[in-house]
């Protein structure tokens, strides 16, 4: 059975980048990526009535990362990536990798215990709701390393190396729920390792790294299993519409290289980022330790100073 297109116009003309680029949005990406717009944009700007900071960093790194889920899901790359496998791993790799640490890096978790603003007592509002969330022994599982890795996995090799994959690309919700999937996957993996918002499990700097590249290899082999196959491995591609002029088993050959190369490019940006962190944290540290020496040394002359004061006055 061919699920591909779950009825959506086959006759697409051969892709190109600009073409791609053209708008056709998904309504469900489309609501939800302005609706988060909204919500951290209002975030910022009850801070900054407040006479609250929020770094301009963050912000731009937010709507990048959701600009990224437009790009993918909004635009005919996602008419393209229902009948071309390669397309669809940039899909992906894009949504389940980079839009994540994007996200991330904007702390947009912070921003809201900041920005929301606390119930009366004894009454729960939403703050309240995110803390106890935050604190859930559900947020504790779902964030640890020994569930986020293998998930991370799983979600390569059982979806695209099992029936499953062209199950839910036979239909729209189907295919929907699977991206949404992505992106969970992808912030739960990385939100640990990244370490910005607060979170249930704060590692040290040299176990997020262990976690960062315990992931990552098995990205890199499984694009290599792609490009090593002799045939077709998922249903949905096997049959590309001519109007294409691909063939099934080189665009599988080249989806699997933009699995492979992708698995770099999370690596060295959180990386950099792990690097930078750790860095403004000794930083940190040290001008603490420096305050406190400062404040012995202060209180070390000041008993020496008693001391010699009341030297003087035995001696008067």
């Amino acid at each position: 059975m061919d699920h591909s297109g779950h009825g959506m116009n086959m006759d697409l003309p051969p892709f190109t980048l600009g073409r791609g680029l053209e708008l056709s949005a998904d309504p469900f990406f489309l609501i939800g990526s302005l609706a988060a717009l909204a919500l951290y944009g209002w975030g910022v700007v009850r801070l900054v009535r407040r006479g609250d900071k929020w770094q301009v960093g963050r912000t731009i790194s937010f709507v990048a990362g959701v600009l990224t889920i437009m790009l993918v899901m909004c635009t005919k790359l996602n008419d393209y990536g229902m009948v071309m496998f390669s397309v669809h791993m940039v899909q992906h790799m894009v949504i389940s990798m980079l839009s994540p640490i994007l996200i991330l890096m904007g702390a947009p978790i912070t921003l809201a215990l900041r920005a929301l603003p606390v119930a009366g007592r004894g009454r729960k509002g939403p703050r309240e709701w995110l803390l106890w969330v935050l604190q859930s022994r559900y947020m504790r599982i779902i964030t640890h390393p020994a569930f986020t890795i293998p998930l991370f996995i799983a979600s390569l090799y059982a979806l695209y190396f099992t029936p499953l994959f062209d199950t839910l690309m036979g239909s729209k919700a189907g295919h929907i729920g699977m991206m949404v999937h992505f992106l969970a996957v992808g912030l739960v993996f990385f939100w640990p390792i990244m370490g910005v918002d607060p979170g249930p499990h704060r590692p040290g700097y040299i176990m997020r790294m262990l976690e960062l590249f315990a992931g990552m290899p098995f990205h890199a082999f499984f694009g290599i299993a792609l490009m090593m196959a002799s045939e077709p491995m998922v249903g949905t591609y096997k049959n590309p519409p001519a109007s294409l002029g691909i063939d099934a088993l080189s665009d599988q050959t080249a989806a699997g290289g933009i699995a492979w190369a992708f698995s770099e490019v999370p690596s060295v940006l959180v990386l950099l980022a792990l690097l930078f962190q750790w860095y403004r944290s000794e930083q940190r540290q040290a001008r603490r330790t420096d305050r406190a020496a400062d404040r012995d040394g202060d209180k070390e002359l000041e008993a020496y100073n008693a001391y010699l004061a009341s030297l003087a006055a035995r001696g008067r």
